[in-house]
């Protein structure tokens, strides 16, 4: 081997050595990770699994933690998800649909064209608590146009009702979803349309030949072509805007709610503000309450990517 190595020359002697000694870091980087992932998922694993039950899941918030649950924040994240995935995705594909299927040809048109897609770009990036001061002023407030918090300047019904609607939205279910859809709407803007670019022009050319229209080529042949991608970047915004604290924090604020929303303008919480406060508690057995919480949340993010990826690997097709 030695013999061998002398033979060959020496600036490929070093290659390779600086080829095996990349591989090595590499490798030890990785350990190191998923080292410490499953030091921090043993240790939330032996904190929480005494309060792991059934009951956790169906008991509100107690100020004893032993009957402490997480029923009303589970049912709130359900709620504002709900409203951020209704309103996102339509809104984020069409967006996409708009800006990779229907380029403008003018010069001043497509300047805007491309200023808007620069902006859209940098949107994936703000942080989330940005959104979470928009949504404050834009949904909760509405600038101070209409009414206040405590005096709506438009409602209908009464607060009993579950068709009740006011102006402004308040601090409830819908002001936190659509929140949350400001966060998501730039990712899920950005991986439709690299879903939609990975369709080959093949099958636009071919469907405009046989005399169908811009939209009828849209719908028939592109868009069912990029639904895989389009599903898998939805479905990992949706596991983001699950897991998010900071904009739902200064829309609804940490309240100790012991029910479910009744309906869109009601008042919430949500997995992530239940964990941050019993974390936050003095007391190590609200600690111990709050590690199970976090395992919840995690089984529901690692049920959302493993969906994702299945969708990823059963559906996409190679395309011609």
């Amino acid at each position: 081997m030695i013999e061998h190595a002398a033979l060959q020359p020496k600036g490929k002697v070093q290659r390779v050595l600086k080829n095996q000694a990349f591989k090595w870091f590499c490798v030890c980087c990785a350990s190191a990770s998923v080292i410490v992932l499953c030091v921090l998922l043993g240790s939330l694993i032996k904190q929480g699994v005494h309060h792991f039950d059934l009951d956790f899941f169906k008991s509100p918030p107690s100020r004893k933690p032993v009957k402490a649950g997480l029923g009303p924040a589970m049912w709130g994240s359900v709620w504002i998800c709900a409203v951020c995935a209704l309103t996102a995705l339509p809104l984020g594909v069409a967006t996409a649909i708009f800006l990779e299927e229907y380029k403008p040809k003018n010069r001043v048109v497509k300047w805007l064209h491309n200023l808007l897609q620069l902006n859209i770009s940098n949107l994936a990036g703000v942080p989330s608590i940005v959104y979470g001061i928009i949504g404050l002023t834009a949904f909760v407030q509405m600038f101070g146009f209409i009414g206040n918090l405590n005096e709506p300047g438009f409602s209908f019904g009464t607060r009993e009702d579950w068709y009740y609607f006011q102006l402004p939205f308040g601090r409830g279910v819908f002001a936190g979803g659509l929140t949350l859809m400001l966060v998501i709407l730039p990712i899920v803007i950005v991986s439709s349309q690299e879903a939609l670019r990975a369709v080959p022009n093949s099958l636009r050319e071919g469907a405009l030949a046989c005399g169908a229209t811009k939209w009828q080529m849209i719908w028939t042949m592109t868009l069912p072509a990029a639904i895989p991608g389009i599903m898998t970047g939805s479905i990992l915004a949706i596991s983001r805007a699950i897991g998010e604290a900071a904009p739902i924090l200064v829309i609804a604020g940490i309240v100790f709610i012991r029910f479910t929303p009744a309906h869109l303008m009601d008042e919430f919480t949500a997995m992530p503000l239940q964990i941050y406060d019993w974390a936050g508690r003095p007391q190590e057995e609200f600690h111990r309450v709050a590690a199970t919480g976090i395992l919840v949340l995690l089984a529901v993010l690692l049920t959302f990517n493993a969906t994702a990826v299945f969708v990823r690997q059963k559906f996409q097709k190679p395309l011609q």
